[in-house]
């Protein structure tokens, strides 16, 4: 493969997986699939019986379903068969209607609106079953948030994907998996900057997000309390606080149900938040022109995306680590320009933050994300030092190529059962 053809390769996988998302993306898939199956069915929607996987359902059950106000599965299942838009993939929330949320919010009450845990192979699953003057139609989607394996109209298959095709490797991990952190910094200062530019977007919408967090209307309030803290001379207004602020007000209002769009990385807009905001607080600082700016996302979303590739579409590891590992890449890459410090600090992040858990999407998710972005400034801070944690302490390894695959690896074998206490915790929990 000639380097032209790598380039264009990742700028496709790129697309695919940086992308504008509305609201939590684990709700958003069974909100899509209720919307699709609702359309097909043709009729109002009376009732909803959904089924998720494990791993949807801890990370579906405690976030706020985007200009609803409520959380959980049920709400979205409820919104997205009344009032979703079946051709909006991840923005099939994006313009909701208030006498729809109300009918929504009653389906729910009363009963009409239901999701449980089914036993599947896929570790991201959901599906939909909807009724209304009695017909059913069953959506199901498997392994990405709006992949579509299998639509039945009563008793009739309108669309079934051939198992085979769901059990391969997607070719695009593959194409991941054969890469090495330094095709992704050359890639990102090397390709030609039409080919990049498109990731502009992710500045404007996740900068956007930042300042309704900071509002302190949405999720935790974690970006504003930092603000409020910094007013009152608590705090200090230095680069690393604004970095944590900014970030962290994005994921509040991501996390708090705001009714606008995050770009996305790897099907999660808290990831794309990570990849996205340290890199334009850092690049506003620095007074960078805007090529930088482009090359440094550019880096910093491609970097995230490759470790993603490493692990399984949702685990018990929290994914704040590695999109913030790619915010680590694009500040190093603002302030050096250098493959060497982003290497460094991607080896100090892994012998940091490495452990932290998922438990669940949840307004929370705004500290964690707090930790990632924070833990990326110090590792680029000792990166600019030419330190690092070295490859005799923990997971962290000589290069920095191997240590992220021990983040995969500890992620894919090492914390299964950890997963499965997690939602059994979750489950169970104030009985």
């Amino acid at each position: 493969m000639t380097q032209t053809m790598k380039w264009e390769t990742m700028i496709e996988i790129m697309k695919k997986n940086v992308m504008p998302a509305t609201g939590c993306t684990e709700p958003i898939s069974l909100a899509y699939a209720a919307a699709v199956a609702a359309k097909h069915l043709g009729y109002p929607a009376e009732r909803v019986e959904a089924y998720v996987s494990a791993n949807l359902m801890k990370n579906g059950m405690g976030v706020t379903v985007p200009g609803t106000g409520r959380p959980g599965l049920q709400m979205a299942a409820a919104i997205g068969a009344l009032d979703g838009d079946a051709e909006g993939g991840l923005q099939v929330l994006g313009n909701l209607h208030e006498d729809k949320v109300t009918e929504a919010k009653n389906m729910v009450d009363s009963g009409l609106a239901t999701v449980a845990v089914k036993d599947v192979p896929q570790v991201l699953y959901s599906e939909a079953n909807v009724y209304g003057q009695g017909h059913c139609v069953q959506v199901c989607i498997a392994d990405s948030h709006t992949h579509i394996i299998f639509i039945k109209k009563d008793e009739e298959i309108v669309f079934s994907l051939p198992q085979n095709e769901t059990a391969e490797i997607d070719p695009d991990v593959k194409f991941l998996r054969s890469l090495t952190f330094y095709d992704i910094y050359e890639f990102a200062v090397k390709a030609p900057l039409p080919m990049l530019s498109f990731i502009k977007e992710a500045a404007t919408l996740n900068d956007a997000l930042s300042e309704i967090g900071l509002s302190g209307e949405y999720g935790l309030g974690m970006g504003h309390a930092m603000a409020d803290k910094i007013d009152k001379n608590l705090i200090g207004t230095d680069l690393f606080n604004q970095v944590v602020m900014r970030t962290t007000a994005a994921a509040d209002a991501r996390m708090g149900g705001a009714p606008y769009a995050a770009m996305s990385n790897s099907g999660s807009g808290n990831q794309g938040i990570c990849a996205t905001v340290p890199v334009t607080v850092v690049a506003r600082h620095l007074g960078a022109e805007e090529e930088k700016l482009i090359r440094a996302l550019a880096f910093s979303h491609m970097t995230a995306i490759y470790i993603h590739g490493f692990l399984p579409k949702l685990s018990a590891l929290c994914c704040g680590l590695t999109s913030s590992m790619g915010g680590a890449a694009g500040m190093a890459l603002l302030m050096t320009g250098d493959y060497d410090t982003a290497a460094r600090a991607l080896s100090s992040m892994t012998g940091d933050v490495t452990g932290m858990v998922c438990d669940g999407a949840a307004n929370s998710c705004a500290m964690k994300v707090g930790s990632a972005s924070g833990s990326a400034f110090r590792s680029v801070m000792l990166a600019l030092d030419g330190k690092r944690v070295s490859g005799n302490e923990g997971l962290v390894s000589d290069t920095v190529d191997e240590s992220l695959r021990n983040i995969g690896v500890l992620a894919t074998k090492g914390m299964q059962e950890t997963d499965k206490q997690i939602l059994d915790i979750m489950l169970h929990k104030n009985q």
